[in-house]
């Protein structure tokens, strides 16, 4: 019999409460981020948050490689060949649920925490992204690689890429640079390091706690017992703060071809450094574009507004030919030979973007109702 793809259990604590754990339960696919398991997490967490009983949630995955490595494309990939310019009801469904998903973590009631182990990109982020208490260990590596397949950076992206510090958000979108542990968490995309070994006792400390079942108190309380795991935990060098001022004044200014000059033109000794320059001019034009379009309109905008504007964005993807290219070229033939069309950013036209960003289909269920 096939376990399911996503794992739940309920372990008890001191005062007689219960603590949920979501587990992501295919590791052969490096937990990639599917429908199914979309559509099992979120009944459940909207179970977990109504229950008095349950006074917090942890999420992790099985295996020891990745935490999430991004969403599921297989099947949105036929999609895309199939419908092009045309309406695509999957893609509705597929991006809508996983919003939904996503939002519903941002703005869960109780002590949420995500154990952000391995590789954590793409969808992966946009799960722990949301969470009250985002742990990564030694081995994490937090990337949002979507400019490699013609995508950009969605699943809220827009929005908690524009919220750290400088340029920094906007250099890991267009360059889909990887970062450590230290690096994530001084860009505020996780709280606090935990060596991975202490998991187990990071647990065990959970069911022993006396949680009050009031929200504020039992985050502070899981924020002292994470804090308590982490102490002593060695802190990996951080190349986003080494490099800030130069990443600051590579992104500076209003002009994105401006920008992009200077940006091809990046010289560094540092491999890291370079890798992401060589990415960057080997990624999607028209992703480049509409990371830059969103990152100019979001800073006013509510989180439900940006999911928003993010699902006629990646149903605007879907109906261009970038995306299914990039899917191409990355995961089914994996030549890692786009042929992007517009080939250049000095290409792209305000038309473009624009018609990338305009409603198409039907706005989903899902968002409609968001706050």
């Amino acid at each position: 019999m096939t376990e399911p793809v996503v794992l739940f259990q309920e372990i008890p604590t001191a005062n007689g409460q219960r603590f949920g754990v979501a587990t992501l339960n295919a590791p052969a696919s490096l937990n990639a981020l599917s429908v199914d398991m979309v559509r099992l997490l979120t009944p459940q967490l909207r179970e977990w948050a109504a229950d008095a009983g349950i006074v917090g949630v942890l999420m992790d995955a099985a295996g020891e490689k990745a935490f999430c490595a991004g969403g599921d494309l297989r099947q949105l990939y036929q999609t895309l060949l199939d419908c092009k310019a045309e309406r695509n009801e999957y893609a509705e469904r597929f991006f809508g649920e996983e919003y939904e998903l996503d939002y519903l973590i941002h703005t869960f009631p109780k002590p949420f925490v995500c154990w952000g182990h391995g590789i954590v990109m793409g969808g992966g982020v946009g799960l722990m992204a949301g969470c009250s208490h985002r742990v990564v260990t030694e081995g994490s590596r937090v990337a949002m690689p979507e400019v490699n397949i013609g995508l950009y950076p969605d699943v809220g992206g827009s929005w908690f890429l524009r919220r750290t510090p400088g340029c920094t958000g906007l250099f890991l979108a267009f360059t889909a640079a990887q970062v450590n542990a230290a690096d994530a968490i001084f860009i505020g995309l996780a709280d606090v390091l935990v060596p991975h070994a202490a998991k187990a006792q990071v647990l065990e400390a959970i069911t022993t706690a006396g949680w009050k079942g009031t929200p504020d108190a039992d985050r502070a309380l899981m924020s002292r017992l994470l804090a308590q795991a982490g102490e002593g935990a060695a802190m990996p060098a951080s190349k986003l703060r080494e490099h800030f001022d130069l990443i600051n004044a590579t992104l500076a200014g209003e002009d994105l071809l401006v920008i992009d000059q200077r940006l091809r033109a990046l010289q560094s000794d540092d491999p890291w450094l370079q890798t992401a320059v060589k990415t960057y001019a080997k990624g999607a034009p028209s992703s480049v574009a509409l990371s830059w379009a969103l990152w100019q309109r979001v800073p006013r905008m509510s989180l439900a507004e940006v999911f928003r504007l993010e699902y006629w964005a990646s149903l605007g993807f879907c109906a261009h030919a970038d995306f299914a290219e990039g899917i191409r070229a990355v995961l089914v033939d994996k030549d890692r030979n786009p042929k992007w069309n517009p080939a250049t950013l000095a290409e792209i036209t305000p038309a473009f973007v624009e018609d990338h960003l305009r409603a198409r289909g039907e706005m989903a269920p899902e968002l409609v109702s968001l706050a």
